[in-house]
């Protein structure tokens, strides 16, 4: 599926003073999907940064969630992610 920018995520805690924020979105979607390049195509538009935290959760029959972190906003405002590792 594709990404809807009806359905943006959702800023939860933002950064203060520069620090990292923490983002929601909810969707259809696989989390491998969530990941493909530029997924979330007005990233910049919404203030996603580089390293900000996505909790994203999946609203249909296999109901999930996975943490992600965004590790690309391009120039053209794209923000792309990747599932995240906890250590």
């Amino acid at each position: 599926m594709a990404y809807a920018t009806t359905n943006p995520p959702q800023l939860i805690v933002p950064g203060m003073g520069g620090g990292l924020a923490l983002w929601a979105y909810a969707s259809t979607d696989v989390h491998t999907d969530v990941d493909a390049t530029g997924y979330f195509t007005d990233g910049a538009a919404l203030g996603m940064r580089v390293n900000d935290t996505v909790i994203v959760t999946k609203t249909d029959a296999t109901i999930g969630a996975t943490i992600h972190t965004v590790t690309t906003v391009t120039a053209g405002g794209a923000a792309t992610v990747a599932a995240a590792i906890l250590a």
